[in-house]
């Protein structure tokens, strides 16, 4: 008779035996860990796109909203590669829904963004005290 007995689903959370955690690492066989290549792939772009907004502010290059345009278009360069380099988010990892919560994800974002520059714009543009004073001093 043996003296352990079979682990069980159940039993796995609790047990932090050698050969649980080796049966956890099986069930990851199938996910892309990344390589060395890949981690110096994305370390490379990103101290690339963090250098040229340092290097854009420090010396003046271009004028301010330019600077803060290629600055933010540069951020959402980085997030991307974090996102692919670093978190091995792609169309491929747990069958696309991983990608798929992303997009969603950005969507909801990008909604709230834009209803809140939105609602904002217009609180500053009817709400304003000299916006109220012209409206009040027009009126009959």
């Amino acid at each position: 008779m043996s003296a352990h007995p079979p682990i069980t689903g159940n039993d796995r959370k609790d047990d932090h035996s050698a050969a649980s955690h080796d049966a956890d690492h099986l069930g990851h066989e199938g996910h892309n860990h990344g390589s060395m290549k890949g981690y110096l792939i994305g370390f490379g772009l990103s101290v690339v796109l963090t250098a040229i907004p340092f290097w854009l502010v420090m010396t003046g290059a271009l004028p301010f909203q330019a600077t803060g345009l290629i600055i933010v278009a540069l951020a959402a360069v980085q997030m991307v590669v974090h996102v692919i380099f670093f978190l091995h988010m792609n169309s491929k990892s747990e069958g696309g829904w991983v990608m798929l919560a992303v997009i969603f994800t950005l969507i909801i974002v990008v909604i709230s963004l834009v209803g809140t520059l939105w609602v904002m714009y217009h609180l500053d543009t009817n709400m304003m005290p000299g916006h109220v004073e012209a409206a009040m001093s027009a009126a009959p």
